[in-house]
């Protein structure tokens, strides 16, 4: 049996219609599993086998009573991506006109530049992902509420990084949730969204750790206090 070519980061199950893997200990999934824009492969499909097999994982996280109020929906139709993305786009154009970038610091101008090519380009990616959960927020328990959805959310864009799938969790399109409801049938008053997630593989699959804050000034022990 002949096997496909791919980096010698990757392994394959070894016969057609499985799925890639990454050969990435736990530490590496958590510690390079980016938000990735520029680097989405815009013109590889991405099966709906591979969705599914990242789903099924997704659905082990935790949530609220174990109540499990989510669905998924994804979208792959090319008019439906297009009338999602310009919804998403025209929040953007309002909230991030080029006036932000004025006196900007470069990593600031990096990551304009960034969240703005998804932007431009979020109505070709392969796959837009829209997590809900049934029910719709209450003002008291706001962090239960999201704490039911978000960690399956991560699960699954752990589980698409370990398949070489690229994902970014966007909310910006939430600012007109309702006009996206209506757009994609959710029955708005019972079902709430949790973000707009693009799902395609990458171009390349060498993702770093990135700097971050010292944990000196981030951690906390019984009481809070800074110096």
């Amino acid at each position: 049996m002949v096997k496909a070519h791919v980096p010698a980061t990757v392994f394959h199950l070894g016969i057609q219609g499985e799925i890639m893997r990454l050969d990435l200990t736990p530490d590496e999934l958590l510690s390079t599993t980016r938000a990735v824009r520029k680097r989405l492969d815009l013109e590889r499909p991405v099966e709906p086998e591979v969705i599914r097999d990242c789903v099924e994982l997704a659905v082990q996280a935790p949530s609220g009573s174990n109540i499990q109020r989510w669905h998924w929906l994804f979208i792959d139709d090319s008019s439906t991506k297009k009338s999602l993305a310009d919804i998403y786009r025209s929040v953007w154009a309002y909230a991030y006109g080029p006036e932000r970038l004025e006196g900007a610091s470069a990593e600031d101008r990096r990551i304009y530049s960034s969240a703005g090519y998804l932007a431009e380009h979020m109505h070709e990616v392969p796959v837009l992902m829209v997590p809900l959960q049934w029910t719709r927020p209450s003002g008291e328990n706001q962090a239960g509420y999201w704490g039911s959805l978000l960690p399956a959310v991560w699960s699954f864009c752990l589980a698409a990084r370990s398949r070489g799938l690229g994902t970014a969790w966007t909310t910006m399109h939430l600012a007109k949730e309702q006009e996206a409801a209506e757009l994609l049938d959710i029955p708005y008053e019972r079902c709430a969204q949790g973000g707009l997630i693009p799902v395609a593989y990458t171009r390349g699959t060498d993702f770093k750790r990135v700097p971050r804050k010292d944990l000196e000034g981030i951690i906390h022990w019984n009481r809070w206090s800074r110096s």
